[in-house]
């Protein structure tokens, strides 16, 4: 149970003074004011709510725009950086079949460790 704002027992305050002034013949029109005032401050309570929600989800649309730019960069640079090593790895190694293999598990290896890195960092968000 939350402790009411030092605004919420004010207005509080005032519609019992109120009513202890008027006398019980005004008693459902000060109950429908407090009541009035305090659906709007619920109300603007699940605005607020329902704001914060609203920016959560675009940064979390935001960044995973960005992971799958870097994800797709890597991808290339991967792809564009393979085709020479693969060519080195295939004429300086013997067997060649072995420098290729060496070659390329390196380079799943970089690839599987950059994803394993972003998922995790999403997954703490």
């Amino acid at each position: 149970m939350s402790v009411p704002s030092y605004e919420a027992r004010r207005e509080a305050e005032a519609a019992m003074a109120a009513r202890r002034e008027l006398g019980p013949e005004y008693e459902a029109q000060i109950a429908a004011g407090l009541a009035e005032r305090v659906e709007q401050a619920v109300w603007q309570q699940h605005q607020q709510g329902q704001q914060a929600a609203t920016q959560l989800e675009l940064a979390r649309i935001r960044d995973e725009k960005l992971n799958r730019g870097q994800r797709f960069a890597l991808t290339i640079i991967s792809l564009g950086t393979g085709i020479p090593i693969t060519a080195i790895a295939a004429t300086q190694v013997d067997p060649g079949l072995l420098g290729v293999a060496v070659s390329w598990a390196g380079i799943v290896a970089v690839n599987l460790v950059f994803n394993r890195s972003n998922r995790s960092n999403r997954d703490r968000r």
